[in-house]
């Protein structure tokens, strides 16, 4: 979603109790698992539409819905049950059966599932065959700012903390921020209270409480920090053409820290 649209949308937080809490640890945990089940099927000559098709047919299954098709847009909804963000592409992206991975390719997959009414939101970037070290250097620092804005989550902080720890990290490693996409509060609501820009200043900003839960997503990229919007009204692209990657997680503020909620129980967190 863009900064402008989740401007337009309340300024409200909601703090979430221990029941509403447990409900977001099994939306997220499903998410999870959708993105460990489609990590084998990413390799070169599938299409992005057959990835979609595949996260569709598993979400109903397990009885959940998949938040993002039909998700009503400037110019039509979002077609498509995930976002399939395939090199310069900066998130959104509709997959499509004529979008075939190659070697050397990058892409995101953006899920999120409804379950019991609750979204558990969470992306991750992959490495399609073997791309150049840049390309892996790029994915790895973006995966590297995620785990450092978690990092700067507690009770007391602030938003601006969070995307400091992103930027001061991205930059210094060569690579650009976006800025006209932003993390935001979710739970029975898709988007909503709190935006969560990936840049920013310490000490500035939403303050941090229990019971916030909020998406940390982001979009680093080898070149120009700027981004355009495609025709159909979503698909995001970097304006230089360079590639972009993403990483996100739905976490929640505690009383001592902070709590990933779509952490894969597979997966070793990367260490900051």
């Amino acid at each position: 979603m863009t900064l402008p649209d989740q401007q337009q949308l309340s300024d409200v937080v909601t703090l979430l109790s221990s029941r509403e809490l447990e409900k977001m640890r099994i939306a997220g945990q499903t998410a999870a698992a959708l993105l460990d089940y489609l990590t084998p099927l990413v390799k070169p000559g599938i299409s992005t539409l057959e990835l979609n098709d595949l996260a569709e047919d598993w979400t109903r299954q397990r009885g959940a819905k998949s938040a993002p098709l039909g998700y009503a847009g400037a110019v039509m909804p979002f077609p498509k049950s995930i976002c399939t963000s395939v090199n310069q592409v900066i998130c959104h992206g509709i997959p499509r059966a004529e979008e075939i991975l190659r070697d050397g390719d990058i892409i995101n997959i953006d899920v999120t599932p409804i379950v019991d009414g609750y979204h558990g939101d969470t992306s991750r970037t992959f490495l399609v065959g073997d791309p150049p070290p840049l390309v892996r250097r790029l994915v790895e620092v973006t995966e590297q700012c995620l785990w450092r804005g978690i990092e700067a989550v507690k009770p007391g902080g602030r938003v601006g903390d969070i995307g400091a720890a992103i930027q001061e990290y991205a930059e210094a490693e060569g690579f650009s921020v976006v800025r006209d996409f932003v993390g935001h509060g979710v739970h029975r609501i898709f988007h909503t209270a709190p935006q969560i820009p990936h840049y920013g200043v310490r000490g500035k900003g939403t303050k941090l409480r229990p019971g916030m839960v909020f998406t940390i997503e982001p979009m680093i990229n080898l070149g120009s920090y700027e981004a355009q919007i495609m025709a159909d009204g979503w698909t995001a692209t970097t304006v230089d053409g360079s590639l972009s990657a993403q990483f996100e997680h739905t976490v929640a503020v505690t009383k001592t820290g902070v709590e990933v909620l779509t952490l894969s129980p597979a997966a070793v967190p990367v260490p900051v």
